[in-house]
């Protein structure tokens, strides 16, 4: 069966999250959006591992239920740790595949630190260590480098991180056969590093409020298990792979370089012809992704590997309905307008992917019918984000925005 999946969320339990993080709300938003498996996220603390016993139906085949949503136990970790003399940062994605493992591997880590004090807590151990621990308890178990390019906290992040993977997974490198990209980058990008082409690119919504879930995820056409799911991405199996949901990658926090409190944003080239430092306070500026994989990279751009696996940029649905009204994705008039729309269409994912043109503009504005198809092809204006602030997205130009949120108030008026 074809289906749509998000491995990495977090529980209301977890730092600067929604407290609408639960498993009811999750699993509404998730049949608003069109998901049908989502990641527990943030299995290691014991309260919200308690919440996913109790309303969680196991179905015995290493994915669980509640309503008509399945759900897959997930959490990540946050490693803090010296190494060689460097101090090192990396977050990583652990799936497990079933409540037995899972109450071993938080019996083992909590040895090492606060499991409670957050969910996602922080340890003090070797990612490399973390990795050993995890396959020791249950060789099943999926092994995730989170975000990989993300500069504070992760793999090859630019302030944190390695520039290869077996320089920090060591001997438990080929027991890895997945990374997720980040909000950030998308999977061309990856696509310029020969050493990353074996393993499967997953993208994931990170999410910390419920509106957030799906922002990206992996599409698959495969059985409905855990084993089936593992398989599919150990092999990086482009039949029942089929493609991932990706933001336009220069919307994520950290595409470009600069400094937010200085209002410096640089491309990779304005970068290098500052020496990296920003021209307001002389400090270095934060390194983002697309300079970092610059830097590592070993192809061109437009480089396309036999093997990859494809994917869609998408603009969230709510975004694209802010876009038009000229206010804010979070605004009372945009959340009313989203559930009216979707509940004409079934689903946000039904709306941005599966519906034609004519079905789009017979149940849709025009001008929202308009902002779908544009970005299923790409016409996209971005002011890149950069040091912790989004990027800017335009679907329209300044006329046509000006025109366009009147016509929207205008219509909303009747």
């Amino acid at each position: 069966m074809e289906f749509i999946a998000d491995f990495h969320v977090h529980s209301k339990y977890s730092r600067a999250t929604s407290r609408d993080m639960d498993v009811h709300n999750i699993a509404q938003w998730a049949k608003l959006k069109g998901i049908t498996l989502m990641g527990s996220g943030d299995f290691t603390h014991h309260l919200w591992l308690e919440e996913l016993k109790y309303k969680l139906q196991d179905l015995g085949n290493g994915l669980f239920k509640y309503e008509d949503v399945y759900f897959i136990l997930s959490a990540e970790i946050s490693s803090i740790y010296s190494k060689k003399g460097k101090t090192y940062r990396i977050h990583n994605l652990i799936l497990s595949p079933s409540l037995k493992t899972t109450d071993k591997i938080n019996a083992t880590l909590s040895r090492y630190g606060n499991l409670a004090s957050d969910g996602r807590p922080i340890l003090g151990l070797d990612a490399a260590e973390i990795a050993r621990i995890v396959f020791d308890i249950d060789e099943n178990c999926m092994f995730i480098p989170g975000h990989i390019w993300t500069p504070w906290f992760s793999l090859f992040g630019s302030m944190s991180g390695f520039d290869r993977i077996q320089d920090c997974f060591e001997e438990q490198t080929p027991k890895i056969f997945a990374l997720e990209t980040g909000l950030s980058s998308d999977p061309a990008m990856n696509w310029r590093l020969s050493s990353l082409d074996r393993f499967t690119l997953v993208s994931n919504s990170d999410s910390h409020s419920p509106s957030r879930i799906g922002r990206e995820a992996n599409v698959f056409n495969c059985e409905l298990s855990y084993k089936a799911i593992r398989e599919v991405l150990r092999n990086k199996d482009k039949e029942k792979f089929l493609y991932t949901i990706e933001f336009f990658p220069e919307e994520g926090k950290y595409h470009f370089d600069g400094h937010r409190l200085c209002g410096v944003r640089f491309s990779p080239q304005q970068t290098k012809e500052n020496k990296g430092l920003c021209p307001k306070c002389g400090k270095p500026v934060t390194v983002g992704v697309m300079s970092r994989v610059d830097k590592l990279a070993d192809r061109p751009e437009g480089y396309k590997p036999s093997n990859a696996i494809g994917y869609k940029n998408l603009i969230p649905f709510d975004e694209i309905i802010a876009q038009t009204k000229g206010v804010a994705a979070g605004s009372v008039a945009v959340e009313r307008d989203y559930r009216s729309f979707i509940a004409k269409f079934g689903t946000e994912f039904d709306i941005l992917i599966r519906a034609t043109p004519a079905e789009l503009m017979k149940g849709l504005p025009k001008r929202v019918a308009d902002g779908v198809l544009r970005t299923r092809q790409g016409k996209v204006n971005i002011n890149p984000g950069f040091d912790g602030e989004y990027g800017k997205v335009s679907l329209f130009d300044a006329g046509d925005d000006q025109q366009g949120a009147k016509g929207e108030q205008q219509l909303s008026l009747f």
